[in-house]
């Protein structure tokens, strides 16, 4: 197969232009002009043998192809930014650099402040950023493949370890209860509330299996607003452990009983971002909480 080199210019065209939605947006974020846009993207197409991006009146879609294209971009664009922080490190002998991470929002409550404080005692040159992402479709995981996050906190599924393509580890197993207004009577005949991301094809699989689960009447945005209804009288609900942290005392949580769901948590990164010093400090301030997270939940 012939080589293809593509300059870190255009690769940062390509992802200003799916960003950005069009060639004219894109240019004024480049510096450049729509026609310099189009031009360098009609080069890159060429030079890759494929149509990068479906053009209309309202912009600039990426094809199948485009998308795969951008998502490696992203991450080329970033192992440069890493280069370029890792060799100034070692020239300071620290762990420094910017740290991207994604994590579902009970996550990004519940487990990450303790590990990130530890990180900053061990490594304060390291400077994280959390973004909160739904972990609905590709989630959290999704975030990491296409470049856009340097590890993601996700929800494991129970067939794969880790989604393919990506590395990463499960940190620890959470299992779901029953939760309902405090003082209720009989709980169980209530309303369901539920939210979009309490969602894993075992979860699903064991709540079918219950004649006493009725199907949701009451949907939230998320975990916290759930547990905020069931507080104020509107039914019962199922819900992970993480979820649960720092219940307010108006709810109740009730063991479920042998048998009940659990929900796996890890980390995922990339192959190439594995090996990265940033990360490596962050998987290690994770596993060594490890043992703290799971007697929490």
């Amino acid at each position: 197969m012939q080589s293809v080199d593509l300059a870190p210019q255009e690769l940062r065209t390509l992802v200003a232009v799916v960003d950005e939605g069009g060639f004219s947006a894109a240019g004024a974020r480049l510096g450049s002009t729509q026609s310099a846009v189009s031009h360098a993207v009609r080069g890159i197409e060429r030079k890759l043998g494929v149509v990068l991006f479906e053009r209309g009146r309202y912009g600039a879609r990426p094809t199948p192809a485009g998308a795969r294209a951008v998502a490696h971009a992203r991450r080329v664009l970033r192992m440069l930014e890493v280069m370029v922080a890792e060799t100034r490190a070692v020239q300071a002998a620290v762990v420094a650099g910017p740290l991207r991470i994604a994590a579902f929002r009970s996550a990004a409550l519940h487990l990450l402040p303790p590990v990130l404080e530890r990180l900053a005692v061990s490594h304060p040159g390291i400077e994280p950023t959390v973004r909160v992402v739904r972990e609905i479709g590709s989630g959290t995981a999704g975030e990491v493949a296409e470049g856009r996050a340097d590890l993601g906190i996700a929800t494991i599924g129970t067939g794969s370890p880790v989604p393919p393509g990506l590395v990463g580890d499960v940190l620890l197993e959470e299992p779901y209860a029953l939760v309902h207004p405090a003082g209720h009577p009989a709980p169980r005949s209530l309303p369901l509330v539920d939210w979009a991301e309490n969602c894993s094809s075992y979860t699903r699989a064991w709540w079918a299996a219950q004649d006493w689960i009725p199907a949701a009447t009451v949907r939230a945005e998320d975990d916290g607003a759930v547990l905020s209804m069931v507080g104020s009288g509107f039914g019962m609900a199922i819900m992970p452990g993480l979820s649960l942290t720092g219940a307010p005392p108006s709810v109740e949580v009730t063991d479920l009983g042998a048998g009940r769901p659990t929900r796996k948590v890890g980390y995922v990164t990339t192959p190439e971002l594995a090996a990265t010093t940033a990360v490596r400090a962050l998987v290690r301030e994770l596993r060594a909480g490890r043992k703290s997270q799971v007697s929490a939940v």
